[in-house]
């Protein structure tokens, strides 16, 4: 579904991301890991089109996304609090994009009564606007977004960030849910245990550069603990 191919982005003479290639088939889980700086934002900004790459391209369904609009009309994501507007309520927010995806109410409507457990009873009555909301408000507020228009392709960068632990479980397993009906799914996460118990397959970036790529396996998260881990020596502790 998405192909990577001679990806590169500098910022002057620094190398944010250099990515030889990378595909991400239709239905998969795909975790990006890594650490501060590795490149995972850099690479979620140049798959939406949020940045121009310095050189190569990436690809979705065959169309490079910087000549092409028609894989918005099938993508959902949301990457941090620029997505949102901040003068608007939750509701309000939610009502701009399900118009946007041409939505009548009733559609929004069902929408919401079947995601309530994951906002509450009072998420969607309230007053306050976008920009008072807590960081686990807007969080949620930003997901919910990007799951209206019934998406093909979800993109999501911490989405686990500032979530209580039943919002954290409930987000999990309509990832999971969404997988077994052909959504794809990328999710960037620090959270280890989160994105290792959603994915399918694992991407690490390091210093821009793909690290490892792998199946998610029982032994996985070990493995990501072990490699991360070996980073700290007891000085630094």
């Amino acid at each position: 579904m998405i192909h990577t191919e001679k990806l590169i982005k500098k910022y002057g003479d620094k190398t944010a991301l250099s990515v030889e290639t990378l595909d991400i088939k239709k239905n998969e889980i795909v975790g990006l890991v890594g650490n501060n700086g590795a490149g995972k934002t850099t690479f979620l900004s140049l798959l939406l089109d949020l940045i121009k790459a310095t050189d190569g391209e990436i690809k979705i369904k065959d169309s490079a996304v910087s000549k092409s609009e028609e894989w918005k009309k099938y993508t959902g994501s949301f990457l941090d609090d620029s997505f949102l507007v901040p003068f608007m309520t939750s509701l309000e927010y939610l009502e701009f994009v399900a118009n946007l995806h041409q939505w009548k109410k009733g559609d929004l409507d069902e929408f919401l009564t079947q995601n309530k457990a994951f906002y509450g009873d009072d998420f969607l009555t309230g007053k306050k606007m976008i920009k008072d909301l807590s960081k686990g408000n807007k969080n949620k507020t930003g997901i919910l977004g990007a799951l209206i228009g019934n998406p093909e392709l979800l993109i999501l960068d911490e989405p686990f960030a500032n979530l209580d632990p039943t919002s954290q479980q409930w987000l999990r397993l309509k990832i999971q849910k969404l997988s077994e009906e052909g959504v794809t799914a990328i999710v960037s996460s620090h959270d280890l245990q989160h994105v290792t118990g959603i994915s399918s397959r694992i991407v690490m970036l390091e210093d821009g550069q793909v690290a490892k790529d792998v199946e998610n396996t029982e032994s996985t998260l070990e493995e990501l603990e072990s490699y991360f881990g070996a980073k700290i020596t007891e000085e630094s502790i």
